[in-house]
């Protein structure tokens, strides 16, 4: 594993993702409650820079490196693909559209908070696998390579899932709704991509 070094949007958002999460994880705490999407504050208080600094934060270490790895197998690919200005853009977009549902869901709950970066990293995933359809990953316990889409599937299941299960700030809305926003942008931004896709998955 490669880690990203050279100066792009997405290696900017990988290492101070990292760093702001393990500084809150780790050093101190304070952090992550302040970085926390608080919805019933974000209009009351105008506390709109939550919407971005919420995905700079993460539940514990595994919530992180999940969300990372996932990030470092799709974002640099598709930010080569695409530009970073591109990139960063579908980013922010992700990020901050997969809260919307979350906002009107919980705006009248005074104790909801949510963190994490699911919802932009699912736009970039599933951005990457409409201009990548045939691509393949080489995960670290599995010995065979996996079909990016299946891996994109499995991994909306997972973070659903483990969201559930956790009852805690990881927000399991924002998964689907980043999923959208990915496959929306590249249709408003590069529709003739979805004819490759089509062409690999014989429709």
């Amino acid at each position: 594993m490669h880690l990203p070094l050279e100066l792009t949007a997405a290696t900017v958002i990988f290492w101070l993702t990292l760093a702001v999460s393990l500084a809150g994880l780790y050093l101190r705490p304070a952090i992550i409650e302040r970085c926390l999407l608080r919805p019933y504050w974000l209009v009351r208080r105008g506390e709109y820079e939550r919407l971005v600094t919420s995905g700079l934060v993460h539940a514990d270490f595994a919530h992180l490196l999940f969300n990372m790895l996932t990030f470092y197998f799709f974002a640099f690919a598709l930010e080569r693909r695409i530009g970073s200005i591109d990139f960063l853009f579908l980013y922010l977009l992700g990020l901050i559209a997969s809260e919307t549902g979350t906002y009107l869901k919980h705006r009248n709950d005074p104790e909801y908070a949510t963190l994490g970066a699911s919802g932009a990293i699912a736009a970039v995933m599933f951005a990457f696998i409409v201009y990548f359809p045939d691509a393949k990953l080489f995960l670290l316990l599995v010995p065979i390579p996996v079909p990016a889409p299946l891996f994109a599937i499995a991994y909306l299941a997972y973070t659903w899932y483990s969201a559930r299960q956790a009852r805690g700030r990881i927000n399991p809305d924002a998964h689907l709704g980043g999923a959208i926003v990915g496959l929306l942008y590249v249709a408003w931004r590069d529709p003739q991509a979805y004819a490759r896709l089509f062409d690999v998955i014989g429709m």
